[in-house]
């Protein structure tokens, strides 16, 4: 399959592949691709949901990197000196960083509190309330979209500045991207909107009434925008020499701490990066309706892919191998 037929085959596509917006290739270093559907161009931008969390693991790297945070192992609590727990709970003082970013802290309740959270004035402290339970430390994989909040708090009150801020300075403007802006407003109408709206949208991301961003979703980048992250990734941090991650934290947030099951397609999970392959070095961060950072360090390929909220899609990883990677 060439460029024009891939072209083709996703106008053409009734199935998984009709919702995508923008494809953006780049390979040893080169744009290789760069194509968009549905009358977006390479500047538009696209909510990439749970890719969110893999830009969120690359902020925690840089506040530990620049000594903002000293160890993954710092216990959640550390940072809030000032929370209130509740009566009876002691779990939650012994959750770390490290379970935020492999998806092993424990949670209170058997699914995500959104209404609670995405209703109240502070998401940060909100979710908190829901860390910890009678179980203890488990060590056991809980996907929790809410609960990776807690990181944007940890990342505000360990850099003393709005994560936000923190994001533009040190990784989306060293890499020459735009900056991104506070979307505002948090009201039900207006999260379901962000959600389900197919438009382009502005270089934004959710927030809270506090200004402080989702750590789980909202985040809005350009296919563009992926594939250079995920060149910067495959690079061991480096952005045309220059350094926005150490090597050692890139290694450690692609290394496979938790094998997954059927729901996330037996992958494995890093830092709130994906590996899809045991035998081959493949990375990737990905979202609902197939949002996608695909990083391939064999074939000196990142991939970046957005796509309109489309359900029951997760991952593109195999239209990428099937499709992508022969058109380059």
């Amino acid at each position: 399959m060439n460029q024009e037929q891939l072209h083709g085959h996703v106008s053409e596509s009734s199935g998984n592949e009709s919702n995508i917006c923008q494809i953006y290739a780049i390979k040893d270093g080169e744009t290789v691709y760069d194509d968009c559907w549905h009358g977006f161009t390479s500047e538009d931008a696209m909510n990439v949901n749970s890719v969110t969390k893999g830009v969120v693991a690359l902020i925690t790297g840089i506040a530990l990197d620049r000594g903002f945070i000293d160890s993954v192992d710092r216990k959640v609590m550390d940072y809030f000196p000032d929370y209130q727990v509740k009566r009876g709970e002691k779990t939650i003082y012994d959750v770390t960083i490290r379970h935020l970013l492999t998806m092993t802290a424990p949670y209170k309740g058997k699914s995500d509190p959104w209404k609670k959270v995405c209703t109240s004035q502070d998401w940060t402290l909100t979710t908190l309330d829901f860390l910890g339970g009678r179980n203890g430390i488990t060590n056991e994989f809980r996907y929790s979209t809410i609960g990776i909040q807690i990181l944007v708090g940890i990342i505000e009150r360990a850099t003393k500045e709005k994560c936000i801020d923190f994001a533009n300075e040190n990784l989306f403007e060293p890499l020459g991207l735009k900056k991104r802006v506070v979307h505002g407003g948090s009201s039900k109408e207006d999260q379901f909107d962000f959600l389900m709206n197919k438009n382009p949208r502005k270089f934004e991301w959710y927030s809270d009434p506090q200004d402080t961003v989702t750590a789980g979703w909202g985040l809005c980048m350009s296919a563009k925008d992926m594939a250079v992250i995920g060149n910067m990734v495959l690079n061991g941090g480096l952005y045309h020499d220059k350094r926005i991650l150490s090597g050692e934290y890139i290694k450690e947030m692609t290394t496979p701490y938790i094998k997954l099951g059927e729901r996330f397609g037996f992958m494995s999970y890093g830092y709130l990066w994906y590996k899809p392959f045991e035998d081959r070095e493949v990375y990737a961060a990905i979202g609902d309706s197939g949002n996608i950072i695909y990083v391939n360090l064999d074939r000196k390929v990142s991939v970046g892919i957005t796509g309109t909220f489309k359900p029951r899609i997760f991952d593109r990883v195999d239209f990428i191998e099937n499709k992508v990677l022969p058109a380059l």
